[in-house]
């Protein structure tokens, strides 16, 4: 591509590279000039305009956005993507559905070096979505690219970029009590977590409030409808072998992990029963502020593997925003 000043003689067929106000109206920057855009800048007395020249070898920025999201997302229903039109250099990815988001960031990285002036860029991996949710974005900086370029991006592309969808249709939650427990708490818990299932597309199937007994936590949890178990306790979890977990494995269930590296969020533990995940959710899940657990909730919603490494691998970025109702912050205001 060539780029820079040309007398209006040589401007024919060009790209206007900048807006140009004028009596008869604003010529945009990026508008392919005609005879007539020439006689209107001749009137106003331009002798020369800077344009953008494409060299035969070159690609026009929407044909080229066009391709290389088309090279991303082959299969828009598979992937979960709907696909903008190309603008000004631009196609947009949007999620058609709730779900988390996949991709290769080595693939990713790969594609933004092989020319600077094509670009993609993308939500952070395994971020929730929600239909529409801009997940990522094609962005040609130039008004053209190289094709061979372009080619090399393309072949890079293929596929790198999902949204995995939410699988399981609804959660069973169990809510414990304990004595003098003020029921707001237990009601304002209902509602923040038919909140986040709601979020995914998931309905809540059953809520049961017990007390905080391993008895009657495992007689709730025995017949509790839902794909997936969610418990809260009015005490919290401080141990493996802890009321919550105890009451657990007495249903007939497994512990499979207790403690995350976030926070909000260490207090969770994680563990199934039968085929069902379960989820010992810790007492910042009464916020709707995110915590460590929905990280744990949305992944297992979308079939994905929830293990120690991935729960290990959650530290980085584990930092999360301090929820001012926690009764211990871990800084003095």
């Amino acid at each position: 591509m060539r780029f820079g000043p040309v007398p209006l003689d040589q401007a024919l067929g060009a790209i206007l590279a900048h807006s140009h106000p004028g009596a008869e109206g604003r010529l945009r920057k990026g508008t392919v000039l005609t005879e007539a855009d020439l006689a209107v800048l001749a009137a106003e007395g331009c002798a020369e305009v800077v344009v953008a020249r494409l060299d035969p070898a070159d690609l026009d920025e929407n044909t080229a956005a066009g391709r290389l999201a088309a090279a991303l997302v082959p299969d828009p229903v598979g992937q979960g993507l709907a696909l903008s039109a190309a603008f000004t250099g631009r196609v947009n990815l949007n999620a058609t559905g709730p779900g988390v988001v996949m991709l290769d960031p080595a693939t990713i990285h790969a594609l933004n070096r092989v020319d600077p002036a094509i670009t993609l860029a993308t939500l952070p991996p395994l971020c929730r979505v929600t239909k529409g949710t801009l997940v990522g974005t094609v962005k040609i900086i130039s008004y053209a690219v190289d094709g061979a370029a372009l080619a090399e991006a393309e072949a890079l592309a293929r596929s790198a970029l999902r949204v995995a969808p939410v699988r399981l249709r609804d959660a069973g939650l169990v809510l414990t009590q304990v004595p003098g427990q003020d029921p707001k708490l237990n009601a304002k818990a209902r509602r923040v977590i038919a909140g986040r299932l709601a979020a995914l597309g998931m309905a809540l199937a059953d809520c049961r409030e017990v007390p905080h007994d391993e008895a009657a936590i495992a007689a709730a949890l025995a017949d509790l409808p839902g794909e997936m178990a969610l418990l809260l306790t009015g005490s919290a979890t401080s141990d493996l072998y802890d009321t919550a977990p105890q009451g657990l494995r007495r249903a007939g269930g497994q512990v499979l992990r207790f403690g995350m590296p976030v926070d909000p969020g260490n207090l969770l533990f994680l563990g199934q029963l039968h085929s069902r995940p379960v989820i010992g959710l810790p007492g910042c899940a009464r916020s709707p502020a995110l915590n460590g657990a929905d990280w744990v909730l949305e992944r297992l919603a979308c079939g994905l593997t929830v293990g120690d490494d991935e729960i290990a691998a959650m530290g980085v970025g584990g930092l999360l925003k301090e929820i001012p109702s926690r009764p211990h912050l871990r800084e003095d205001r």
